[in-house]
C-alpha cells in the first residue's frame, strides 16, 4: 500500500470514528462508497474520497458525516413519529425544521462542525437545483427548503448558501409574515424535541391551513375502562374468539448482513436526502405509535376523526405467537408452496432477469483517477515508464428501490386468498432481495370485530356522537425492509393463524404504510396494496355514516398520488379497486394474485419512474 492510500485510509478511519463519538455509536458500521450516503441505526455509508482528494472532498465527507451524527445523537424517532403531521405538506415542513434543529444544536457547540455542515449542504443544494434545471420540482419543495434555510438563520446564524439566495428571498416575506415570532421562539426550545416539536405544530399550521383539522393529537382525558356493554352494542354477522395474545417480548432486531469496504477494514454505509424529504431511516421498529390523527372534538363533521388511539397496536408476529407455533404455521404454508411454485416461480425469474439487466455493473478505463485496475498492471511491468490506470463505476440507470407489500388481514381474505397473499409475498419478497432492492411485508386488521377497548371507552362516555373510528387497530410487520428474508421465513405463516383475521380499515393502514416508507432512504418507493374489499368495521359504520371509512381511504389515496414520491399500486381480490386507485388492476380468481402481483412489478420497473419522467422532460 502507498504512502498516499495509507493517509486516505487514515483520514477515512479519523471521520468514522469522529461519526461515532459524537453519535456516541460505538459499535455504527460505517462504509465509504460511490454510492448515495445513506443513514440507519446500526449503519452510515459516506461519500467516497477521490484517489487525491482536496479540501473540498474532504468537507463533504466530514459534513455529511457530521450531520449523520448529530441526528443519531439529537434525534429520537418515536417523539419525531407521535409529532409527525398528516398532510404531505406538513411532513415536509415539520423534517425540514427538525433537520434544522439538529443542525443548529451541532454548529452552536462545534463550529468546525458547522463550516463542514455548510460545504455539504451546499453540494447537495447545486446537485438539487441542477437535477430540476432552477426551481425546485414542486412548491412544497420550495417552501420546505426555504423554511429550513431560514429556521438555519434563525436557530444558529447559518448563512444561506448562495446558490440558494433567489430561492429564500422568494419566499422570505410570505415565511416571516406568518411564522417569524415563532421561529424565533424555536431559539429556547433546541434541547428538547418534544416541545420544539409543539411549536413546529403551529409554525405548519400557519403555512398549511388545511393539515389544522387533519392533525390535532388526541387530548382527550382518559377514563378507566368500564367491563359492562350496554344493550344495543353492534356486532358482526360472524363472530370469532379472540385469543388474548401476551407479547412475547422478542425483538425483530438481529445480525445484519455484514459489509465490506474496498479500501481496507472500515466498515460503514450513509444516505443523502432531499430538502424536505425525511432523511434517517429506523430499524422499523415494531413499537412505532399509530400516526397523529384528529380527534372528535376539534375536527369538522365531513373530517375523519378518530375515536382514540390509545389501544391501537403495532405488533411484530413474535408479540402475537410464540416460536413453536410460528414454526407450526410456517410447515403449513410450505405445503402449499409446491402448487403455486410454478408459475409464480417462472415469472419471477422474469423479474429478475429484468432487474438484474438494470443493474448491470459498468466501468470506464484508462482514467487518470479512481480505483486501480489491477488488469492493466501488466503494462507497467513490461514498460515501467508507463503510467498506472485507474478506472470508475459507471452510474447505472437501477435506483435504489424499497417496495412495501400491504396486505389486507381482513375476515373476508380467510381460507384460499390468505394463504396465496401470503405465498405470493414470500416467493416475491425472496426474488427482489437476489436483485438487491428492498422489500416490507405489512397487514393491517383490527384487534377485536366489535370495536374492543375503543368503543367501551366510547360507551363509558356516554356515547358522544359522530366519534368517528370506533375500534382497535392491530398493524403487523411480518418483514421489515432492513431485516433479510432468511430471518422473517417463518413470520409469514402468521396469516394463516386462526382468529387473527377481522375488520378492515384501509385508509389508516395505506397512511402507516406510507409514513413508513417515507423515512426510508432509497430513491425509489414502491407501494403495492393487495385487498379483496371496499374498508369495513360495523362499529365504526353504525355510529357514522355508512360512506365514512370509503371516503376517508380515497382521500388517503388522492394525496398520495397527487403529491407523494411514493409510487402507489394496489391489487383487488374480487373487488374492483380501480375506482379508488389511478393504478391498480382487479382480479376475480384469488389464482391469478400471483401473476397479477408479478407483472405489476415487471410493468412498474420496465417503465420509467414518474421523477425520472419529469426530470427527462425538464431537460427536453
Amino acid at each position: 500500500m502507498s504512502d498516499r492510500e495509507k493517509q486516505l485510509e487514515q483520514l477515512e478511519r479519523a471521520i468514522a470514528v469522529c461519526l461515532k463519538t459524537v453519535a456516541q455509536r460505538p459499535d455504527l458500521q460505517v462504509q465509504f462508497t460511490p454510492r448515495r450516503p445513506m443513514l440507519s441505526p446500526e449503519r452510515a455509508r459516506l461519500p467516497q474520497l477521490p484517489h487525491e482528494p482536496d479540501v473540498e472532498d474532504v468537507a463533504l465527507a466530514r459534513g455529511t458525516a457530521d450531520r449523520f451524527a448529530l441526528r443519531l445523537a439529537y434525534h429520537d424517532e418515536e417523539v419525531h413519529a407521535q409529532h409527525m403531521p398528516r398532510t404531505m405538506q406538513g411532513m415536509a415542513l415539520f423534517e425540514a425544521l427538525e433537520e434544522a434543529r439538529i443542525e443548529a444544536l451541532g454548529a452552536r457547540a462545534m463550529p468546525g462542525m458547522a463550516a463542514n455542515m455548510q460545504v455539504e449542504l451546499e453540494q447537495r443544494l447545486e446537485r438539487q437545483l441542477a437535477m430540476n434545471k432552477g426551481p425546485l420540482a414542486s412548491d412544497t419543495d420550495e417552501l420546505a427548503t426555504a423554511l429550513h434555510l431560514l429556521a438555519r438563520e434563525k436557530l444558529a446564524g447559518l448563512p444561506t448558501p448562495a446558490v440558494a439566495q433567489t430561492l429564500v428571498e422568494r419566499w422570505r416575506d410570505h415565511i416571516e409574515a406568518r411564522v417569524g415570532a415563532p421561529l424565533e421562539h424555536l431559539c429556547e426550545l433546541l434541547h428538547d424535541q418534544a416541545a420544539f416539536a409543539d411549536v413546529v405544530k403551529d409554525i405548519i399550521h400557519a403555512l398549511d391551513p388545511g393539515s389544522r383539522m387533519q392533525e390535532e393529537p388526541d387530548e382527550m382525558g382518559q377514563r378507566p375502562d368500564e367491563d359492562s356493554e350496554e344493550a344495543g352494542d353492534v356486532g358482526t354477522g360472524e363472530e370469532h374468539d379472540m385469543e388474548n395474545p401476551h407479547a412475547e417480548d422478542i425483538s425483530a432486531s438481529g445480525d445484519e448482513a455484514q459489509m465490506s469496504d474496498d479500501r481496507g477494514d472500515v466498515q460503514v454505509e450513509v444516505t443523502e436526502q432531499g430538502m424536505g424529504a425525511p432523511e434517517d431511516t429506523r430499524a422499523d421498529d415494531a413499537h412505532t405509535p399509530p400516526l397523529p390523527m384528529s380527534n372528535h372534538a376539534t375536527a369538522e363533521p365531513q373530517a375523519y376523526r378518530i375515536f382514540t388511539t390509545e389501544f391501537d397496536e403495532i405488533v411484530t408476529p413474535e408479540e402475537l405467537a410464540t416460536p413453536e407455533e410460528l414454526g407450526r404455521l410456517r410447515m403449513q404454508l410450505d405445503k402449499h408452496l409446491s402448487s403455486l411454485q410454478g408459475v409464480i416461480g417462472r415469472l419471477a425469474n422474469r423479474l429478475q432477469r429484468l432487474l438484474q439487466a438494470r443493474q448491470q455493473r459498468a466501468w470506464e478505463f484508462d482514467l487518470e483517477e479512481g480505483i486501480l485496475d489491477a488488469a492493466r498492471l501488466s503494462r507497467v511491468v513490461i514498460d515501467p515508464l508507463q503510467p498506472l490506470s485507474f478506472k470508475q463505476e459507471k452510474d447505472a440507470d437501477f435506483r435504489d428501490t424499497v417496495v412495501t407489500l400491504l396486505i389486507d388481514n381482513s375476515g373476508s381474505m380467510r381460507g384460499r386468498p390468505i394463504t396465496i397473499a401470503a405465498l405470493c409475498a414470500d416467493i416475491l419478497t425472496r426474488t427482489l432481495e437476489r436483485c438487491g432492492v428492498m422489500v416490507e411485508v405489512l397487514g393491517f386488521t383490527t384487534k377485536e370485530w366489535k370495536g374492543g377497548k375503543s368503543r367501551k371507552k366510547w360507551m363509558a362516555e356516554n356515547r358522544p356522537p359522530n366519534p368517528g373510528r370506533l375500534n382497535d387497530l392491530r398493524h403487523i410487520i411480518y418483514k421489515p425492509a432492513d431485516m433479510p428474508y432468511r430471518r422473517s421465513r417463518r413470520n409469514m405463516g402468521l396469516m394463516l393463524r386462526e382468529g387473527l383475521l377481522k375488520e378492515n380499515i384501509d385508509g389508516e393502514a395505506l397512511l402507516w404504510a406510507h409514513q413508513r416508507l417515507l423515512a426510508r432512504p432509497e430513491q425509489r418507493k414502491i407501494l403495492m396494496v393487495i385487498s379483496d374489499g371496499a374498508p369495513v368495521d360495523d362499529s365504526t359504520l353504525t355510529v357514522n355514516d355508512n360512506a365514512y371509512l370509503e371516503r376517508h381511504l380515497k382521500q388517503v389515496i388522492a394525496d398520495i398520488e397527487a403529491r407523494s414520491p411514493v409510487e402507489l399500486l394496489a391489487i383487488g381480490i374480487g373487488h374492483d379497486v380501480t375506482r379508488y386507485y389511478r393504478r391498480a388492476m382487479t382480479i376475480h380468481d384469488v389464482e391469478g394474485l400471483g401473476e397479477a402481483m408479478t407483472k405489476q412489478l415487471i410493468h412498474l420497473f420496465a417503465e420509467e419512474s414518474p421523477k425520472d419522467a419529469r426530470q427527462r422532460r425538464k431537460i427536453a
